[in-house]
């Protein structure tokens, strides 16, 4: 039990000096942090000082994080699961004559065996690694910074959280063909503490919710699933209200008994903003991450920058600087400011994300976007908002243009092999003459980026990011947000019958 109890209810053996006051245990700390978060900071950061002042690395920095997750699970009518959990841990970085090494740990009185440790590690590193690693510069920042939320979810009861996803989940499940539901609430706060041997001190909050999941409808031997979220990274109002959108993803799954299936071709297509915005994320984003293509010399030849890429109607950015979207954030968990970042302009190749080490080894500017999933791990390149800039055309000329085709409506799994891709998608229309025709369904688009990259001839101008998110690179993400435009692809390859 006790290692599961956070920090400030654990008991440890370091002295902790905050300029008024020594204090001998961490009772003694825990209950003075009772008269306000001002003091609670200084704390903190003094003692994160105190570990990191032990270090004879050239380089080192200190993460810490308190984590606290709510879920409510209902299957069906069934109430699955309740709870929350709390945690925390410290991530320690050592970069030391060309090594680099990291190490996670739960107990303070840990700290001076984890830094002997990462030392150890990171000098082994360095007698066997051809290139030895070099951080690239980046300012120092004194920062805190607490999002501008609406409704705090850490004031809302768990009873009216319970209430409001039973009262979803009912919507569906008022529905005499919905078989069965799986909605959930989501809420995961991260209270991040980072200090590095630079000089840079960071406090920042991130607070993630969300309410969705899956509806599943039934006739006869046929089944379809139809996935609906709200969510977002500014507070509890944003779940509010939203009892419309899950009665049209019900009537969705409801049409869909009586869709089509897709018959299988080559077709022009018409993908709406959640499709666009998961090709940005998946076929494209990942090989913009610097981490995936530095050891692969024919994916840099590839991909260098100022590389034509693209069809000239097209432009790809990544911003997490954006206020309250989902993918927003103010310093990524190496301590340097995020900022926004163009990587497609007309069409061409203009930058790639990077962490300090790969901005070094690439020689290329820094971008703030080095993030962990939590206390638990170091941090890699990751996406934050990835979206295809919106174009001048509205939804119905990208339709009148199509002519005939297919308009494809919200991603449903899919993957990546190399520059190839795969992806389902929940549902779509036949076009005929630019009108919305039958409803068609089983669908999977699949192609080669580059080929479609080039085949995205016009773009609409309703751009819209995504409420809910996730990437599955090495760790989770669910702040992981994609988007775009509507935009129209010739000769995509759809599978069906």
């Amino acid at each position: 039990m006790e290692k599961n109890k956070s920090f400030w209810t654990r008991q440890a053996c370091a002295f902790v000096r905050t300029g008024e006051v020594i204090y001998n245990n961490y009772k003694d700390l825990r209950d003075t942090c009772r008269i306000g978060n001002l003091r609670k900071r200084r704390i903190m950061f003094e003692l994160i000082k105190r570990m990191i002042s032990k270090t004879t690395a050239d380089y080192a920095d200190i993460r810490y994080e308190m984590i606290k997750e709510t879920k409510i699970v209902f299957t069906g009518r069934e109430l699955f699961h309740i709870g929350t959990n709390s945690a925390d841990g410290f991530v320690i970085r050592i970069l030391k004559n060309g090594g680099f090494s990291s190490i996670a740990f739960t107990r303070p009185d840990d700290a001076e065996n984890a830094l002997r440790i990462s030392e150890e590690n990171a000098a082994l590193m360095a007698r066997h690694v051809k290139n030895p690693v070099t951080f690239a510069a980046t300012d120092v920042i004194k920062a805190i910074f607490l999002p501008d939320i609406d409704e705090d979810p850490r004031h809302v009861p768990i009873e009216e959280k319970l209430q409001l996803t039973r009262k979803y989940n009912s919507i569906a499940l008022g529905h005499e063909k919905i078989a069965t539901t799986n909605i959930r609430y989501s809420e995961v706060i991260r209270e991040k503490y980072f200090m590095s041997t630079e000089g840079t001190e960071i406090r920042e909050d991130l607070i993630t919710t969300s309410l969705g999941g899956m509806i599943t409808s039934r006739e006869g031997t046929l089944t379809q699933n139809v996935r609906v979220a709200a969510g977002g990274s500014h507070g509890f109002a944003l779940l509010r209200n939203q009892e419309e959108e899950f009665e049209k993803k019900t009537a969705i799954a409801l049409d869909l008994l009586q869709a089509t299936p897709v018959s299988g071709g080559e077709y022009n297509v018409v993908l709406n903003q959640d499709m666009a915005g998961v090709f940005a994320h998946e076929a494209f984003g990942h090989f913009s991450e610097a981490d995936l293509i530095e050891d692969s010399p024919t994916m840099r030849d590839r991909m260098k920058i100022g590389a034509m890429l693209g069809n000239e109607v097209l432009g790809i950015t990544d911003d997490p600087t954006i206020p309250r979207q989902l993918g927003f954030y103010y310093c990524d968990d190496e301590g340097v400011k995020a900022r926004r970042l163009p990587l497609m302009k007309r069409g061409v190749l203009a930058g790639r994300l990077h962490s300090r080490r790969t901005a070094a080894e690439f020689g290329e500017g820094l971008t703030g976007h080095c993030v962990a999933e939590d206390y638990r791990y170091a941090p890699i390149v990751r996406m934050g908002n990835i979206f295809i800039e919106p174009g001048e055309n509205t939804f119905e000329d990208l339709l009148s243009m199509l002519g005939d085709g297919l308009y494809i409506l919200d991603h449903k799994g899919g993957q990546t092999s190399g520059e190839n891709f795969t992806f389902g998608a929940q549902y779509g229309y036949i076009i005929k003459g630019g009108k919305k025709r039958t409803m068609v369904r089983d669908i999977n688009i699949s192609g080669n980026l580059y080929h479609t990259l080039k085949n995205i001839t016009a773009v609409g101008n309703d751009l819209c990011l995504s409420k809910t998110g996730g990437c599955g690179k090495g760790q989770t993400n669910i702040r992981s947000c994609h988007g775009g435009p509507h935009i129209r692809i010739n000769n995509v390859i759809i599978g069906g019958i």
